[in-house]
């Protein structure tokens, strides 16, 4: 073989052999795998097959799923298409459709408890479209090890045919007018090996060196006409040329992962042109090179920056979950703050669906744990609410016995023995807890209606003589004609007369029972009007005029002041009672619409009039306290 010759054999195999690199061990593309330019083709593979699978992973991420409905359309386009299921796409279409099922339970559950339903009886309904999504996860699975099978008979069927390549080339390889005789045929098992793709992973690295050694082998044998060789070059340098600049223009495509893809079909095209002139080898490499080092930089920041906000994701989503362990574990004592942590918890849910994804090994486990806290908390707020029931239903029944002994004892006439039962049971009526507000109310109606028929019969009987009470309604009708003296001509010290008035009326004792509402009514509009003119409290008019009938009770009778007492503390723990009704309700209302705040505004001021109530009741028992002790 002469020089031209020698030379001539050891460019096309060079060239070739980057022509010939095995498609079933290369992911992006390149010149190949020849020992000039082997370092610079690694790079180039390495760099632009760094971030290949993690971009699938982030364009299916990008999809956001609003229903299940969708979900489970997307998974039917997998289970029964011709496509090979991607395990990440399966993987994250399954994480969405459970976010958005458990959403559902918990909405479903909140609008039950919402509308007044017991947590103990909630119970969670069948879900027809889980079961829809198993059954298409169910042939997806059968799917994919159908074609993980098939790949495996497909990778062991190409091993034979490359296996069979490598024998009819080592058969080539007698002599050089052989070799040169079956060029075409070389040319066309070279066709051949790239367009088998896939062989057994165990086996590629062997069956490479093979294929080199006997390509490298007929090389050496070759001898080619040195003018078809030239206009071989010279279409090839075209070629790669057009792919150099087709490379260089993607430097402006907006789109990063598109530009990624067009530069894969770039490098695929590029391995598979053959040779160029050897001068002209680097230079034509180090120019595509070039352009694909912008486009695979482009393409790892892109992916960096994208793995940084999943990993900053991750740091939130972590802080949330440790938020919700905490509430979780807290020892919650009442209804109130039950209502106030379950705020907290639907405020953390609300900020959790605003943040993005976490990675993808972590963001199935990250959600299964802030979904585990979640579900401990509303489980133990279950129970609480489950026990309250329990503790709701004795306390109703202990209360529905005293109001039986009450109306039992209200007709009797032993006037100290009956007393003295009745206010028994108010003291053992305060010892018993809460009931639901509508039964409660109920039963103090009548636990009370039957307590008072008892007490007003006994005040009744034991009421002063008609001429003694028609002379207390001359003198009290007189004092009220000096106090409307007073309002209509405004004196000096009139504050110290009207107190005067008010004392000498207080001595004064009872009157008739027909004429008692409108003296009384008389008398109190000329103390309000009075009162309104000194710029005196409404609280402080309504204990001055219960002050100013002290006396008056005190006369009915030694037990007169402690029944009026008696019916005061009922009074006060009946206002206490419904107080802590009040406030338990506005625990159970939800504040996240507009009409739930004005509802829970408009009770605030309810309680806050009871607790008013309370005040004045808690200073009348004191007033009377006084008077016992003078």
């Amino acid at each position: 073989m002469d020089s031209q010759e020698n030379t001539l054999g050891q460019e096309m195999k060079t060239e070739e052999m980057l022509n010939a690199a095995p498609a079933d061990n290369s992911t992006t593309g390149g010149d190949g795998a020849a020992p000039a330019n082997e370092t610079e083709e690694t790079s180039v593979a390495n760099e632009t097959a760094e971030n290949a699978s993690a971009e699938t992973d982030s364009s299916e991420q990008r999809k956001v799923y609003k229903s299940k409905k969708e979900v489970i359309e997307r998974m039917k386009e997998i289970a029964h298409g011709d496509d090979n299921p991607k395990k990440d796409e399966v993987d994250y279409l399954k994480t969405a459709f459970y976010k958005l099922h458990f959403a559902e339970r918990e909405a479903d559950m909140k609008a039950y408890l919402e509308s007044g339903g017991d947590p103990a009886n909630y119970k969670v309904l069948p879900d027809a479209d889980e079961e829809e999504f198993k059954a298409e996860m169910s042939v997806i699975k059968e799917k994919r090890a159908k074609i993980f099978l098939e790949q495996e008979q497909e990778k062991q069927a190409n091993l034979k045919k490359k296996l069979d390549i490598i024998e009819k080339i080592k058969a080539m390889i007698t002599s050089p007018d052989e070799a040169n005789k079956s060029y075409q045929e070389f040319k066309k098992l070279q066709q051949e090996w790239k367009e088998i793709k896939l062989v057994p992973a165990e086996k590629a690295n062997e069956l490479w060196r093979n294929y080199q050694l006997y390509v490298e082998q007929y090389y050496d044998l070759l001898k080619l006409n040195s003018e078809a060789r030239e206009y071989d070059f010279k279409k090839n340098l075209e070629i790669k040329t057009r792919l150099c600049e087709a490379a260089e223009k993607l430097s402006d495509e907006s789109d990063v992962i598109s530009a990624f893809h067009q530069l894969q079909k770039l490098h695929q095209e590029y391995r598979e042109t053959g040779p160029v002139a050897k001068e002209l080898r680097e230079e034509i490499w180090a120019r595509f090179k070039a352009a694909s080092t912008v486009i695979n930089k482009r393409h790892q920041q892109h992916f960096e920056e994208l793995r940084s906000k999943e990993e900053d994701n991750l740091t939130k989503k972590t802080a949330l979950c440790e938020k919700v362990e905490e509430i979780a574990k807290t020892e919650i004592k009442n209804a109130s703050e039950w209502d106030k942590k379950t705020k907290e918890i639907i405020a953390i849910q609300a900020e959790w669906k605003t943040i993005g994804f976490a990675p993808q090994k972590m963001n199935v486990k990250i959600f299964e744990r802030f979904r585990a806290a979640c579900d401990e908390f509303f489980g133990k707020k279950a129970e609480y609410f489950k026990k309250m029931k329990q503790q709701f239903s004795e306390n109703a029944e202990k209360k529905k016995a005293l109001v039986e002994q009450a109306q039992a004892l209200q007709d009797s006439t032993d006037w100290k023995v009956t007393g003295d039962k009745l206010i028994a049971l108010q003291k053992e009526w305060k010892t018993i807890g809460m009931v639901p507000k509508k039964l409660g109310d109920k039963l103090w109606n009548d636990f009370l209606t039957a307590c008072n028929h008892f007490f007003d019969a006994r005040n009744q009987a034991t009421s002063g003589t008609r001429n003694e009470e028609r002379a207390n309604l001359e003198k009290k009708r007189g004092i009220i004609e000096q106090l409307k003296t007073l309002a209509e001509n405004a004196e000096d010290n009139i504050q110290e007369k009207v107190r005067d008035l008010i004392d000498e009326y207080n001595s004064i004792g009872h009157v008739p029972f027909k004429e008692k509402d409108k003296v009384y009514k008389e008398y109190h509009d000329i103390l309000d009007k009075l009162y309104k003119d000194l710029n005196i409290s409404t609280a402080r008019r309504r204990l001055d005029k219960f002050r100013s009938n002290l006396k008056n009770v005190a006369e009915k009778g030694v037990d007169a002041l402690d029944n009026e007492r008696a019916r005061l503390m009922r009074r006060y723990e009946s206002l206490k009672q419904e107080v802590q009704t009040y406030e338990n309700n506005i625990g159970f209302l939800n504040a996240s619409s507009k009409k739930g705040n004005s509802l829970i505004d408009e009770m605030n001021r309810k309680v806050q009039k009871l607790k008013d109530d309370m005040n004045l009741v808690r200073e009348k028992i004191k007033a009377i306290d006084a008077e016992n002790n003078e």
